[in-house]
């Protein structure tokens, strides 16, 4: 899953971001108007977390930008104030979600993950495939039983390869939407990964390689 988040309070926003990444999200971070803006209409996100009252270009003209677009992510408004009427307006501009300030970041995180679901189709809560059982929500892989320890990476992309349910999925999607965008388009990272997170499925193979196309499970 990958994320943007918008916000001007520099330390709420680098906390939010590391949170986020020990969850296995890929997380950019914009600390204004005008440029979450742009990042938000260059690159793929599953869901943008944007203050309402940002410096420059308020939040809810971001918004009503984004939904105008038409982009795929949803919006979750972030605001000190929390009053119904706040609320409505927020709502009103087309913002899929609204969380006052101050917050817990486990309930960020609970909106976030169903905002997602609401991105993309419907997803169990628990993948399985062929004693390969992922629960998203809890963090937790197992095979046959056995409790696999997982890199944040790894995980990530296990998750995208196990929702396509059997489709090819390609470098490109799997670096779009597991890593942020500080990573080198022309890297090895999925490669890598995808070697480590084979040796830490173990045997008989699980993920396969089509040449010139992509991964599958």
């Amino acid at each position: 899953m990958r994320v943007l988040v918008i916000e001007d309070d520099r330390e709420l926003a680098h906390a939010v971001g590391v949170g986020l990444r020990r969850e296995s999200m890929a997380v950019d971070l914009a600390f204004d108007g005008a440029s979450g803006l742009e990042q938000a209409m260059v690159n793929r996100y599953d869901v943008i977390v944007l203050d309402r009252d940002l410096p420059g270009l308020h939040g809810d003209v971001v918004c009503t930008r984004l939904v105008t677009a038409g982009g795929e992510g949803r919006v979750l408004m972030l605001t000190a104030a929390s009053s119904v009427d706040d609320l409505v307006a927020g709502m009103a501009i087309g913002a899929d979600d609204y969380l006052g300030k101050p917050f817990a970041f486990a309930e960020l995180l609970a909106r976030i993950r169903a905002l997602a679901r609401r991105t993309h189709p419907v997803v169990a809560p628990v993948l399985s495939w062929d004693g390969l059982e992922m629960d998203v929500a809890r963090h937790r892989v197992s095979r046959g039983g056995r409790l696999l320890d997982l890199r944040p990476k790894e995980f990530g992309v296990l998750e995208v390869l196990l929702s396509a349910n059997g489709r090819v999925v390609s470098a490109e999607e799997l670096l779009e939407r597991v890593w942020d965008e500080a990573t080198d388009p022309v890297t090895t990272a999925v490669k890598v990964t995808v070697s480590r997170l084979r040796r830490s499925l173990g045997d008989p193979p699980l993920i396969e390689t089509v040449a010139k196309v992509g991964y599958r499970i």
